[in-house]
């Protein structure tokens, strides 16, 4: 099935990717010439990957008689490039690197039996093309065959024929490593390579150490690859092998994210194409993460790396304002801080402040009785809180944000949230805070959309934010086991 192209130029949240630059010049260009029987009087086009997204880097008319010309000035930069239909359509991928003055005939019928003329990259990789799709059919069969296998004699057979193609794929790849060490081939096939862990007979002590077998994949993760190719940016490959390493091998906790980061890009720096891509795909993964407290790591992104850095010049200004907003809302309430203290005003006119409240946890809810997904939590946080929080001491500071103090009032009444510590800013308070030029409650605890929960100790430090009120009591539950079993 042919691909779509997914894009002619790449746009993330507001990070806009150039198209390819050229490479320096003094160089011939690139001249690829394409003869196909098809698209008569249409544009073809030259894309290339980009991690995993796909962007244009130039475009020819096919000529009468089907010859399409794609030719530039200065050479492209290295990478799997791919030519692409007037549909969008992705015919058939190339490999671009030195050589950059060559020629293609290609059958339409026949996509996966282009001839490349003048290029030795595309000649081994399309003799590795037609070699790992010959595997890749036996395998299929023989996955099946195991699927329908009939004994534990006829499974093992075919485990060992499969186990054999697997060797037969990782030697090929390994054989042209050792013959053509310097080719832009012999570097796609290092970044497919995963690290072989030792049998347990190799071990120090003989036997299988799942702790040794992690250390060792980790440490020769990225064996043969090279922080300062960018070549590598421009395949399909390097970012899935880098969301596994971060996924799968790094501890989750902020400062081991922090450290392998910072050993990242000190490798990268080199090579501005590598630190740039690296900087800015750490920055959109931990901007917003999937994780609770990972947000540290942005902060350190931007402290270190960005903040005033003027190297740092391919953000647009609304991004580097959306970075800058955020990582200062972000340093306020990072998961082992002090909260702020709020000075805020109850239902009956009295100031609140939120340092004068004592319990062993105070649970903060910003909510908005206006609010659908509001409406259909508080509920549920009340009944938690009436039937368990409330006789372990621990207390709710709830803030309403917004929809106005009159339904606000109603929404407590009707809802009988009793014993919470319910507060709001006053006209009077926003202003005066406004005056001060002290940042807002919003922008001290992140707060953009409703509802927020966080969970302080009985310091008022941060203990958890932006959880479910079951993840927050599943949270309280494993603390209390905890103190209790420390005393």
């Amino acid at each position: 099935m042919k691909n779509q192209l997914i894009g002619i130029m790449i746009l993330l949240n507001g990070w806009l990717i150039n198209p390819v630059m050229a490479q320096s010049s003094g160089n011939k260009g690139y001249q690829l010439t394409l003869s196909i029987n098809a698209y008569p009087a249409q544009y073809l086009y030259l894309g290339y990957h980009y991690g995993k997204m796909k962007a244009l880097a130039d475009s020819a008319l096919v000529q009468p008689g089907g010859r399409a010309v794609f030719k530039g000035p200065a050479k492209l930069p290295g990478g799997i490039y791919f030519v692409v239909s007037p549909k969008k359509e992705i015919l058939f991928e190339l490999l671009l690197d030195k050589e950059q003055v060559f020629s293609m005939t290609v059958d339409s019928a026949r996509l996966s039996q282009v001839q490349f003329i003048g290029s030795t990259d595309n000649t081994d990789f399309q003799a590795y093309t037609r070699f790992i799709q010959t595997r890749g059919n036996a395998i299929s069969e023989s996955q099946q065959l195991l699927l329908n296998a009939k004994s534990k004699a006829d499974s093992s057979r075919i485990q060992e024929k499969l186990r054999d193609l697997n060797t037969e794929i990782l030697n090929y790849r390994s054989d042209f490593i050792k013959k053509s060490p310097g080719s832009f081939l012999s570097t796609l096939f290092a970044a497919l390579q995963e690290p072989q862990v030792p049998p347990a007979e190799k071990h120090p002590k003989g036997v299988y150490d799942s702790s040794f077998a992690y250390q060792y994949f980790k440490a020769h993760y990225w064996d043969g690859i090279s922080f300062t190719d960018s070549r590598l940016l421009r395949t399909p490959i390097f970012e899935g092998r880098l969301d596994k390493y971060y996924r799968d091998l790094v501890s989750p906790e902020p400062d081991s994210i922090k450290k392998e980061i910072d050993g990242m890009l000190a490798k990268s720096k080199p090579d501005k194409d590598m630190y740039k891509y690296l900087l800015t795909h750490f920055v959109q993964l931990y901007i917003n993460p999937q994780y609770m407290g990972q947000d540290a790591v942005f902060v350190h992104l931007f402290e270190k790396y960005i903040n005033e850095k003027p190297e740092v010049d391919w953000f647009t200004e609304k991004y580097k304002k959306y970075m800058t907003d955020r990582a200062y809302s972000l340093m306020a309430n990072l998961i082992g801080n002090p909260a702020w203290d709020m000075t805020m005003t109850d239902t009956t006119g009295k100031i609140r402040p939120l340092y004068e409240v004592s319990a062993p946890y105070v649970v903060l809810c910003f909510w908005d009785p206006t609010c659908s997904h509001c409406k259909e939590m508080v509920p549920h946080l009340d009944s938690m809180y009436q039937h368990k929080w409330k006789q372990q001491g621990i207390k709710i500071y709830g803030v309403m944000t917004d929809g106005g103090k009159e339904n606000w009032l109603s929404y407590i009444r009707q809802n009988n949230l009793k014993d919470w510590i319910h507060v709001y800013q006053t006209e009077e308070q926003r202003e005066t805070e406004k005056n001060s030029g002290k940042p807002g409650y919003r922008q001290l605890y992140d707060v953009y959309q409703t509802p927020v929960l966080y969970l302080l100790d009985n310091q008022k430090r941060i203990i958890a934010k932006k959880l479910t009120y079951q993840q927050m009591d599943d949270l309280i539950t494993i603390k209390q086991q905890k103190n209790a079993a420390n005393r």
